[in-house]
């Protein structure tokens, strides 16, 4: 497929896929002028620059601000820059930038007006469907409706009868079809004093088609009766033909007259509209056509009892748009709105019946700023419900906008593709009705109906009614103040802002773990976290990154992670210090932005765009790896290398998606690693390098020395020193590797006395010797002993072998009267110890032997 610009008759359009494409016009000025164009830019996936240049090549200064700004839908922007004179080269430029399946909606740009020419070569004839009656024009007049021109012309030719029809700018008339379904819609009545409506039908003005032909169809009669819904909750019918809203403090469910609420009670303000028989006077509807007005004063929806549908509109690709306008939203009397905290929200309930490239959108308009798209719908979608939500007391306008097809073409074919809205909600509306009544702080003089507000944090106790304030770690509900159950805990390890209007984490978690308590402190990773991760490609090859920005904890709740579109003349500098209604900038938690590289497309500086909210709302941090259903599998990241448990911060978005009808979810691993020091390395799975596998829950593990554990007595050894001079030294080291951040210090080195080691070698040396003395002495006297023992066993032996056959006279052991102790010695061929000790001491042979006197007791006359 060739990507050029397109002529679409009285403007021209842009490609719509993810091509670089200009459209290029050189100019030769005698004196400087400007440039004025008309454009119609609406969808931030495509790029749109105007610039100029010399003959040179070379951008002039006065395109410093090249970027064109977005407008809103179905409306038509201007864009003007001085000329110099001498040659300007102008270029149109857009690239588109293409991330999935759905195609971008095109540029169109029309009337554009050089001012400065002081001459032209030639003058040019006008195309087709123009004309020209005055020389020297400086543009063609476009020819109305039923006409027709040729190249060149000076007037229009009206078609010759009824049977032929022209759109605007047409260069030929064609045949009228036959009429069909196609070519009418229905209407209700508004409801009479019988409570009946009838259904009406019309044709689709500007009417193309023939009844008087064989095979068209007549327009169905009109007239038939039924019965009316009934009012709209917060409405009721006075037996006149239409609803009024109940006066302020009354309610009604829209069958049953209005009542006052009782005392204690305040009305639920809002709007519930879910019966559709007229429009409500707050609600109105259109039909615009990017290309020209041929639908310009049609309904562009219309009402059909229990819903409200689009219309046919003039062609396929108009857009068919509904505006809801609220001036306000405040929370009840009860409450005060507490900074950052939901107002209000709005749910609608709707399907899409589509055989064509359809798409919803769902846009919202702050204080009559800019329409921005806060989400779409394309193809066929069963019935559902979305829900946004209000942070803010401003005006705010509504818009639904469905377009059946986004080629370009004039003609019907997708008449049965539409839309249907069932019911739209619209809590804490100021200028709202109310359905029924909610209890409410009673004042100090208990009596009628008078309410106070409870201050920030406070629910109402049902006994008493009066304001208590929620107890620490839970924020108050916005939905239901009465009684303690409004106050909603907060996740683990998070707690509770000032004002009890949210959770977050201080930085701070504390975590039990074998008998040993682990501390961490976050708070140096409490700036917003940064990761520019990829690159990744189109399927044209345009290259692109994702970035991430992380607030982690801290900050009282504030979401500090902003991205923002840079290509605008605002920076986020300015954002944040001005106006927060600038839907550019998204402030969170976790935010997403699509930078386009400077060398991708030949731009002269990276691109930030669709930008995107991952997280708003702070569920918890827990060591676990599952919180509310979200759910970090073991294999998403590498395993760690230390037994210290990583922490898990756990995030969600409370807004819906059409791919993510939970919203979006969020899980940051914490992982202490003494080797990144500072912020650290966040990073994302590999397996799921956008961070996210489906588009609706995404992972970052960041790995830093300041995910650790504070330091305690565990994660330190002594270290005992030589005893110097009386002294010994105790020193303290951390235990290695290092798995802990700040806590405690190490203790200083300690310093005790203590004995030298000459000192104890001497005491050693005395106790060593006394000890020999003593082992020598106790060996001399059991010899001794054991040498008498022998001496009187050898005489018993001598003496029985003397006298076989006689019995020995008695004999005593012990030493009789005369005899002498040293006699008794002990028979022996073998030295003794004492005796090897003599040997060693005379150095003796080896073979001396010692003569023994052996002497009896007997007497020697025997």
């Amino acid at each position: 497929m060739h990507s050029s610009w397109i002529p679409r008759g009285n403007y021209i359009e842009s490609n719509r896929d993810d091509c670089t494409v200009s459209l290029i016009y050189a100019v030769h000025l005698k004196k400087s002028g400007y440039v004025f164009f008309e454009y119609q830019y609406v969808d931030n996936n495509i790029f749109f620059e105007f610039f100029i240049q010399n003959d040179q090549c070379q951008e002039m200064d006065t395109t410093t601000d090249k970027w064109v700004k977005l407008t809103d839908n179905g409306e038509w922007g201007s864009h003007s820059v001085m000329l110099k004179s001498g040659t300007n080269i102008l270029y149109w430029r857009t690239t588109g930038i293409l991330m999935g399946s759905k195609a971008v909606k095109p540029v169109l740009v029309k009337n554009i007006t050089i001012e400065g020419v002081a001459y032209t070569s030639e003058c040019f004839p006008c195309k087709p469907g123009t004309f020209s009656n005055k020389p020297g024009s400086f543009n063609c007049q476009v020819c109305p409706r039923n006409t027709y021109s040729e190249k060149g012309a000076k007037e229009c030719i009206r078609c010759k009868d009824d049977s032929q029809f022209s759109e605007e700018g047409s260069s030929e008339c064609t045949e009228r079809p036959p009429c069909t379904t196609k070519d009418y819609f229905q209407i209700h009545t508004p409801c009479d004093e019988e409570g009946k409506t009838q259904i009406m039908y019309k044709w689709i003005e500007p009417k193309i088609c023939r009844e008087d032909l064989t095979d068209a169809i007549r327009l169905p009669p009109s007239g038939e009766k039924k019965d009316c819904p009934p009012c709209n909750p917060g409405f009721y019918n006075n037996g006149s033909s239409s609803c009024h809203p109940c006066p302020p403090g009354t309610f009604s469910d829209g069958t049953k007259e209005c009542r006052p609420c009782p005392a204690g009670m305040e009305p639920a303000l809002g709007f519930e509209y879910k019966w559709w028989n007229v429009l409500p006077g707050n609600m109105k509807t259109s039909c615009f056509n990017v290309g020209n007005s041929k639908c310009d004063g049609m309904n562009g929806w219309e009402v059909a009892g229990d819903h409200i549908q689009s219309g046919a509109g003039g062609s396929d690709n108009d857009y068919l748009i509904l505006n809801l306008h609220i001036p306000g939203f405040k929370p009840p009397t009860s409450m005060t709105g507490a900074t950052g905290s939901e107002l209000g929200r709005i749910t609608f309930v709707f399907e899409t019946l589509c055989s064509a490239d359809c798409v919803l959108y769902f846009m919202v308009d702050i204080n009559r700023k800019s329409t921005n798209v806060v989400e779409s719908w394309g193809g066929t979608k069963e019935k559902q419900a979305y829900t946004h939500i209000i942070f803010k007391n401003a005006t705010f306008t509504f818009t639904w906008a469905f377009q059946k097809t986004n080629q370009g073409q004039d003609n019907r074919r997708f008449i049965n593709d539409m839309v249907k809205i069932y019911s739209i909600t619209a809590t804490n509306a100021v200028d709202g009705v109310a359905s029924s009544c909610r209890a409410c702080a009673l004042g100090s003089e208990q009596s009628g109906s008078s309410c106070v507000p409870c201050p920030p944090g406070h629910y109402i106790e049902k006994e008493t009614n009066q304001c208590k304030e929620c107890p620490p770690d839970t924020y108050l509900s916005i939905h239901q103040v009465y009684g303690k159950e409004a106050c909603i805990p907060c996740g683990p390890g998070s707690k509770n802002n000032q004002d009890h209007s949210v959770c977050y984490s201080d930085c701070f978690f504390y975590h039990e773990k074998e008998n040993q308590s682990l501390h961490y402190d976050f708070s140096n990773l409490s700036s917003v976290g940064s990761l520019m991760n990829g690159p990744s490609f189109t399927s044209k090859g345009t290259k692109y990154f994702h970035f991430f920005n992380i607030s982690l904890c801290g900050h009282e709740g504030k979401k500090m992670a902003f991205c923002t579109n840079n290509i605008t003349d605002f920076t986020v500098k300015e954002i944040v210090a001005g106006s927060d209604d600038y839907t550019n900038l998204v402030g969170a938690f976790v935010c997403q932005s699509t930078i386009i590289p400077s060398e991708s497309k030949g731009f002269r500086a990276a691109l930030s765009s669709q930008s995107i909210i991952l997280a708003d709302t702070f569920l918890g941090v827990t060591v676990e790896t599952t919180l509310q259903n979200i759910n970090i599998k073991e294999d998403m990241f590498p395993v760690p290398a230390s037994q210290i448990p990583d922490v898990h911060f756990f995030y969600k978005s409370s807004t819906a998606t059409t791919s993510c009808i939970n919203g979006r979810s969020t899980a940051v691993k914490m992982r202490c690693n003494p080797t990144k020091s500072g912020a650290g390395v966040i990073s994302v799975p590999s397996k799921c390098p956008a961070g996210t596998c489906d588009g609706c829950t995404f992972y970052f593990l960041w790995e830093s020395a300041e995910a650790c554990p504070l330091c305690t007595e565990h994660d330190f050894h002594e270290i005992e020193g030589a005893c110097k001079r009386g002294f010994q030294e105790t020193l303290y080291v951390w235990n290695e590797p290092k798995w802990c951040i700040k806590g405690i210090s190490l203790p200083e080195k300690k310093l005790a006395t203590c004995e030298t080691v000459d000192f104890w070698l001497k005491v050693g040396a005395g106790v060593g010797a006394f000890t020999a003395v003593l082992l020598v002495a106790l060996t001399c006297y059991f010899w001794k002993k054991n040498q008498k023992l022998e001496y009187k066993y050898s005489k018993l032996v001598m003496t029985t072998n003397s006298k076989e056959c006689e019995l020995p006279a008695a004999d005593s052991c012990a030493i009789m009267e005369g005899e002498d102790n040293e006699e008794e010695v002990v028979y022996s061929n073998k030295q003794s110890l004492l005796g090897k000790l003599k040997s060693l001491a005379t150095k003796e042979k080896e073979d001396h032997f010692e003569s023994v006197q052996l002497k009896t007791s007997r007497s020697p006359n025997i």
